[in-house]
């Protein structure tokens, strides 16, 4: 692994953890796949439109939308906690 990954993976991971003391539950382990920093190929998902991020879980929970493990994640949430996740993450800085 690269020094240059290396540093990217320990700041994302050290925002995370300093955010995640106001994370709704479940939204914190999305920083695990889904990092600010982008450093992986699975899309970051901080600061997007808390809307869209929803309607995406959604498509994700019915099976609307083809997943590998994001439709197993979505299924474990209500459309309440899937809203409160995504305002949270929509509210992250980038």
């Amino acid at each position: 692994m690269s020094r240059r990954l290396a540093s990217a993976l320990a700041l994302a991971m050290v925002s995370a953890a300093a955010s995640a003391q106001d994370a709704p539950p479940g939204a914190s382990s999305c920083s695990g796949c889904h990092a600010p920093a982008s450093v992986t190929v699975v899309p970051p998902v901080n600061g997007r439109p808390a809307a869209e991020t929803a309607n995406q879980m959604r498509e994700f929970k019915s099976g609307a939308r083809p997943a590998t493990v994001m439709g197993r994640i979505a299924k474990g949430f209500s459309d309440p906690e899937i809203d409160a996740i995504c305002q949270w993450l929509a509210a992250q800085p980038k």
